[in-house]
């Protein structure tokens, strides 16, 4: 057995510690909030906890009509949540209302080929391909008129919110990746 740590090991160790680190950070000022807002254990829970999204809001992005949930103060910080394959926006049903408490304007989009988020037209040839619904994420932005956002997401989502980091730095404020 070798004694060397394969480097794309020690790279993905590296990237874990570090999302970690910064979900950490991120949290202990959700934790605060949260704490500081508890007045009753199951009345608070109950409160806070979403079983699903009530309204799933349309908006035409790009190549797409995208369906996506919102929660928290419209003038809040942004984070803008993505799912991966094959699962969806209920991913993120707990933590949607506890950052929405800590005061994020809290963005879920379905990606493209989920939920209600549909093609604009037939003509328009379909691609799974991590960039292209980086594309589409970038198109939802504009389309809120969104300049910069938190990104979180796993899998498929982890994938493009790399990709965003990377090719739009300046859209990405900080980026929290998990990916398996």
């Amino acid at each position: 057995m070798p004694d060397e740590m394969n480097p794309r090991r020690r790279r993905l160790l590296k990237t874990t510690i570090a999302g970690v680190g910064l979900l950490e950070v991120g949290l202990s000022g959700l934790a605060n909030a949260q704490a500081a807002g508890n007045t009753s254990p199951a009345k608070d829970k109950a409160s806070t906890r979403v079983a699903s999204f009530n309204t799933i809001r349309q908006v035409n992005a790009g190549a797409l009509s995208i369906g996506y949930a919102e929660a928290g103060p419209g003038n809040g910080p942004v984070v803008i949540l993505l799912h991966g394959w094959p699962y969806d926006i209920y991913s993120f049903a707990d933590v949607t209302p506890l950052l929405a408490a800590a005061g994020y304007r809290v963005i879920v989009p379905y990606l493209r080929g989920y939920g209600t988020t549909r093609f604009l037209s037939a003509d328009t040839p379909r691609n799974g391909q991590q960039a292209v619904i980086a594309v589409d994420i970038i198109a939802l932005m504009n389309a809120l008129k969104i300049d910069k956002a938190v990104f979180g997401g796993f899998d498929w989502g982890a994938r493009t919110a790399g990709i965003i980091a990377a090719l739009w730095p300046q859209r990405c404020k900080a980026l929290v990746s998990v990916s398996g």
